[in-house]
């Protein structure tokens, strides 16, 4: 995408009343208002507030809010330029359970409060294989420790992804650390029984992955 394309994307995103985009120093210094007041403040209801981590261009936030219109959804990532699709769609179709929130994952505990979240969504992270990449990979336990700050206490987290590695580092992580997984399975288009919203749902990197016959994994659990 060309830096014109780009700068339209960012003048467009400020135009959006969907888009939040808050600096980095508002959230660590506690000056971001909404930090709490997402749902009274925000979206004005107080149904269960459900996150995308990593949304990309939105498709599976837009997708979730159609398909749930009692729940509010918010699409995270740092890359306003690619998200600006999903807001402009939530905009255009007049989706009103649907918001986009810049920032980077790591400072996520400055945008939520304690126990604001009912469920989280991560789907098709970069795996980060390389071991000096660990610290980035978005089901370590330090990022699990951030998810459980901010979930309620039966919060959920859903992992979707086309990563045999991310699959199974995730699985060994979650075994090994004695929290519950609740549903696993290594190939969900190919299994009779999985969850409607993991299959009706697809992002279009998800779509190039099928097309190819690459297995999609999923996995839900709680984070104990």
């Amino acid at each position: 995408m060309g830096s014109k394309n780009k700068l339209k994307r960012f003048n467009e995103n400020e135009t959006f009343a969907n888009v939040v985009q808050p600096k980095r120093d508002e959230l660590v210094n506690g000056e971001f208002n909404l930090k709490g007041q997402w749902n009274s403040s925000f979206f004005k209801n107080n149904n269960p507030l459900i996150l995308e981590l990593g949304c990309g261009k939105g498709e599976y936030t837009i997708g979730l809010a159609k398909k749930y219109p009692n729940k509010n959804f918010i699409g995270i990532d740092i890359k306003g330029a690619r998200f600006w699709r999903g807001a402009k769609t939530a905009v255009e179709e007049g989706i009103k359970n649907a918001a986009f929130l810049r920032t980077q994952i790591e400072l996520i505990e400055y945008a939520f409060a304690e126990k604001e979240v009912d469920e989280i969504w991560i789907t098709f992270p970069d795996p980060q294989i390389k071991y000096k990449r660990t610290k980035h990979r978005m089901t370590n336990s330090e990022f699990l420790e951030r998810y459980k700050k901010i979930l309620k206490p039966d919060g959920v987290v859903n992992l979707k992804t086309d990563s045999e590695f991310m699959h199974g580092y995730t699985l060994g992580l979650l075994h090994g650390a004695g929290h519950e997984v609740l549903y696993a399975n290594h190939n969900v288009y190919k299994q009779e029984g999985s969850p409607e919203e993991v299959t009706a749902i697809q992002t279009f990197y998800e779509s190039q992955y099928l097309e190819k016959n690459k297995a999609i994994t999923y996995i839900r659990f709680k984070i104990k």
